[in-house]
């Protein structure tokens, strides 16, 4: 099968897009096509024999709605994501040039997103995106530790070190944050603390994991265990989720700069309560992804 992509990233963050038209198996309800298109996404996402990247969008057109577009997100492991703030921007990036619209309507699991072009800074397209507002309900999230309350903060969570205080929340998908005092420690394997974070039985859907240093009132540094994923560069969602665990810890205002890996995005926590993010996304390739079903999938 001869698929054709188109590779973006935001903030180092990167996705590939493609069609659900262009598939086979696209269009096809059921488990069957979920299989299959986790098996696609483990290997169009494989670094080193697929084209590599972050998350795959698959999109599609809903059936009598009114906005242009509905995705389905895979992780790299084929695991399916609720939302991806990044990830998002991409997919309007690559709306955009198809409708000239500045501004469109995205459909997702974690329901309709709104991204507007709002901008060009150094070559990259700024984009801005209605997260929602934040989750703070331990069984909306969902969190299963033992008398949580929302919001969920300063939690002592178990770890294979001791006990961790974390702030919980979700962005459309589950978010574990942790303040720091360093992210430069040799002493803290942060990375090793995100996988067992990730996986912890108090998170049932697993989660994402922040790791914090605050800069000052309004702006914050943060590191990125993405679930289904691993380290990655940056996250739209983990850093709204940092931002709201920030706010709601007293430890910043609403409005915050965070500076990833791959840049600096922008979230503002509105008195509404919806979360507006701010982010670069350039493209970086189109072509066609040779797949072989057999062929290409590498090993679970």
């Amino acid at each position: 099968m001869k698929i054709p992509f188109a590779k973006y990233q935001a903030a180092g963050n990167d996705f590939i897009i493609v069609s659900a038209q262009d598939l086979e198996f696209g269009r096809r309800d059921g488990r069957a096509r979920t299989r299959r298109l986790a098996s696609l996404a483990r290997a169009i996402l494989a670094r080193h024999t697929g084209v590599g990247a972050d998350g795959l969008f698959v999109t599609s057109s809903p059936a009598g709605r009114t906005h242009a577009l509905a995705v389905r997100i895979f992780n790299a492991d084929g695991g399916e994501a609720e939302m991806s703030g990044n990830g998002i921007r991409c997919a309007a990036a690559w709306l955009v040039e198809q409708t000239r619209r500045s501004t469109v309507e995205i459909e997702t699991l974690a329901g309709l997103k709104r991204v507007q072009l709002v901008g060009v800074q150094r070559g990259d397209r700024l984009f801005r995106v209605n997260m929602g507002s934040p989750i703070l309900q331990p069984a909306k999230i969902p969190f299963a530790g033992k008398g949580a309350k929302a919001p969920v903060k300063s939690y002592p969570l178990p770890v294979s070190r001791g006990t961790e205080a974390v702030t919980v929340t979700s962005m459309g998908n589950p978010h574990c944050s942790l303040f720091v005092a360093s992210l430069d420690n040799p002493d803290f394997d942060w990375r090793a603390l995100g996988l067992e974070i990730e996986r912890h039985p108090l998170f049932p859907n697993r989660t994402n994991v922040e790791f914090v240093r605050v800069l000052s009132r309004s702006e914050i540094e943060v590191r990125f265990w993405e679930r289904g994923v691993g380290e990655t560069a940056s996250s739209g969602t983990g850093s709204s989720a940092a931002v709201v665990a920030a706010a709601l810890n007293g430890l910043t205002g609403r409005r915050v700069t965070v500076k990833t890996r791959g840049g600096e995005l922008e979230v503002n926590w509105t008195k509404s309560g919806t979360v507006h993010l701010t982010g670069p996304v350039r493209m970086v390739a189109s072509g066609h992804y040779e797949y072989d079903e057999e062929g290409n999938a590498p090993p679970r």
